[in-house]
């Protein structure tokens, strides 16, 4: 008879062998990654460069190093953009390797949410089931302002990456002991990158991370507050760094930061993109949101639940917020180290604390912004219902779960009919489907099935919750991919949906200049198609004036004059504000001097350095109208320039469009 260990054998060295099993949970991830792929990439080049104001700063990062390491909008590196430079990082060396193109600057976007996708799913599934992470990982890939932002060239992308890493990391860290600290300052320093990609929006998360460590962590107290100071200084390194070579280089040896009144990266942190988001007291902005139902309309927790802001994000926000109330109960008087009382603080905190902020912020919020609540949605709806499913049998899991589900098929249905045009019968497929998935999880446990028969049911059943709770933000994902999007102000689903959620219609060429390519109408021409469509949700909001649609208007007789022209300087041109130079960069190829930055309100260049530098021979042309220019700046620099240039410079018409050339006149 063979023992069950072999003491000769047991002394021998064995070899390293690695088994790897290939089981259904692995198929499940692997396959919903690979859809995810599919949905983010499927398309892609209809969206063109999407926000050319950050398309034009790609463009000059994969050219230059120094814009790229800067976020200049153009390669000469007068001035950069108004936020950090991560994201611009990511996309820019894509350029340098394929080339400057829609597919390399907007792929790196949609892998981004993928691998958001996966983090999310690790996570949920390290403490909770593989059904589970599935249920998380799938409601964040499925997100409408997700699915728009993942496939968007703004910061947003990165940002949620950075974040769901982190979150990985402070779960890992509360679940080690020996390593513990290396988890923790992996966390800081994802969360510090998060802050060079979007600044201070980054540090949202901090307190459920903070929050979470201390009160689940394994270690004893001194080294979990040790391993929070560790984090800290982690993040501010990582986030501090380029920071710090910033306000040590001489301004004279780098572009102007863009969004500053004063050439600060400081003033910038703490103001237009700071505190000046809570208050509305925002220095070089385009106008404040406080009483500006333009800006994402009054203060409140109904901001959230209404208008476009609904349609984007809160699907399965109240389901979230009840999966939290669930998570906290359930860990009841479980020991501290609970992982269920952990992962409410981690995920519940990252909602409640991020969600207040968009509440009532009384500074510029768009609707795009919602993308930072998705992953804490997915996190808690997965974790509660895994809970909850599992004890089904339960009188009062069983009630929950049932009022959970009507709670969402009837807020789905709310949102739904927000366009009732718009595939009128889905409203009541949600909404039947809910119903009857409520009633069968009910009934089910009373019944006296065979185990085979029970299982069937339960799938069956399980099978109407998802298609009740994930069909509406499902379909407008879907038309969110089947549509084009460009601009500032993108906004996902069909147009239409929200009611105040956008600067719709003619908000964007009657009060604020005519950009490029859009008519009087807010409708914007989309690059090689021909067609246009109605500016602000699904096509891009307020158009060429803050960043988008411009460069269909671009004539080819004014490429051929800037390529031509840009020969010997510095620049090809000057436009004020980013509109009027953004699409003309991206056109021709050439650096543009945007005068004013973002919207023509920074002090950059002042009329006497504009003047210094035409007589240098830095600038060729200056382009007026037609070219989203000579609409003036509100603190007067951008205003005189133009005036300046108007009174001692000839103009031609070059297609539809105003030029002035700059190498003749007087100059006085």
């Amino acid at each position: 008879m063979a023992t069950l260990t072999d003491p000769v054998e047991a002394t021998r060295p064995r070899a390293i062998t690695t088994q790897y099993t290939l089981g259904k949970d692995k198929v499940l991830y692997g396959g919903l990654l690979v859809l995810t792929a599919i949905a983010y990439l499927w398309g892609l080049s209809k969206n063109g460069y999407a926000n050319e104001y950050y398309a034009a700063a790609v463009q000059a990062g994969s050219t230059s190093w120094k814009a790229w390491f800067f976020g200049s909008l153009d390669s000469s590196s007068f001035i950069t953009v108004d936020k950090t430079p991560a994201s611009l990082w990511v996309m820019g060396l894509s350029g340098r390797i394929f080339g400057f193109n829609t597919w390399s600057m907007l792929v790196p976007e949609a892998l981004m949410g993928v691998a958001s996708v996966g983090f999310v799913y690790v996570a949920v599934r390290r403490w909770f089931s593989a059904n589970a992470g599935l249920l998380a990982a799938a409601i964040l890939a499925v997100t409408p302002v997700a699915v728009l932002m993942f496939r968007f060239n703004n910061p947003d992308a990165l940002l949620i990456l950075l974040l769901c890493a982190g979150a990985w990391a402070v779960t890992r860290a509360i679940d080690s002991v020996k390593h513990s600290a290396r988890w923790m300052i992996l966390a800081g320093a994802l969360v510090g990158f998060g802050f060079l990609t979007k600044m201070l929006q980054a540090f949202l998360i901090l307190p459920a991370f903070g929050i979470a460590h201390l009160v689940a962590g394994k270690p004893a107290l001194g080294k979990r507050l040790m391993h929070l100071v560790l984090a800290t200084v982690s993040l501010i390194v990582s986030a501090g760094w380029w920071v710090a070579i910033v306000e040590l280089i001489p301004a004279s040896a780098r572009p102007y930061i863009g969004g500053s009144s004063t050439n600060s990266i400081l003033e910038l942190t703490l103001g237009y993109n700071g505190l000046g988001r809570l208050s509305g007291n925002e220095t070089g902005s385009v106008g404040g949101g406080a009483g500006n139902p333009g800006w994402g309309g009054a203060a409140g927790v109904q901001r959230l639940f209404g208008g476009e802001f609904a349609s984007q994000i809160a699907w399965l926000l109240p389901a979230a917020l009840l999966a939290t109330i669930v998570l906290v109960v359930a860990s009841g008087k479980a020991p501290r180290t609970d992982r269920t009382r952990a992962f409410a603080l981690l995920w519940g905190g990252w909602l409640v604390v991020t969600g207040l902020v968009f509440s009532y912020m009384q500074g510029i919020i768009h609707s795009y912004y919602m993308i930072a609540l998705a992953p804490a949605i997915g996190a808690l709806i997965g974790a509660a219902m895994a809970m909850l499913w599992k004890r089904r049998t339960e009188w009062l899991p069983r009630t929950t779960l049932a009022g959970g589900i009507l709670l969402t098929a009837g807020w789905s249905f709310a949102l739904l009919n927000q366009t009732p045009t718009w595939q009128p019968w889905l409203r009541w497929v949600v909404l039947a489907t809910g119903v009857v998935a409520a009633g069968v999880l009910m009934v089910l446990p009373e019944l006296k099935l065979h185990r085979t028969a029970a299982r069937r049911a339960g799938l069956f059943a399980a099978t109407l919750l998802a298609v009740s709770a994930l069909a509406g933000p499902t379909a407008y994902s879907v038309e969110t991919i089947s549509a084009a999007h460009a601009g500032a102000l993108p906004s996902a689903g069909p147009s239409g949906a929200g009611g105040m959620g956008g600067l719709r219609g003619g908000f964007g060429g009657g009060r604020m200049g005519m950009p490029p390519g859009q008519t009087g109408t807010g409708t914007t021409q989309q690059p090689g198609t021909g067609t246009t469509r109605q500016a602000g949700p699904g096509g891009g909001g307020m158009g060429g004036f803050l960043g988008g649609g411009g460069i269909s208007g671009v004539s080819s007789e004014l490429v051929t004059l800037l390529q031509q022209g840009a020969k010997g300087y510095a620049w090809a041109a000057a436009a004020v504000t980013a509109n009027g130079a953004a699409p003309l960069q991206i056109a021709s190829g050439e650096p543009i001097m945007a005068i004013g930055g973002f919207n023509g309100t920074d002090p950059a260049p002042s009329l006497d350095e504009f003047k210094e530098l035409v007589a240098q021979g830095k600038i060729h042309y200056f382009v007026g109208s037609g070219g989203g220019g000579m609409m003036g700046g509100r603190n007067g620099t951008s205003s005189e320039i133009a005036t300046w240039v108007s009174e001692n410079f000839q103009s031609q018409t070059v297609g539809s469009t105003t030029v002035y050339d700059l190498s003749t006149g007087t100059g006085a």
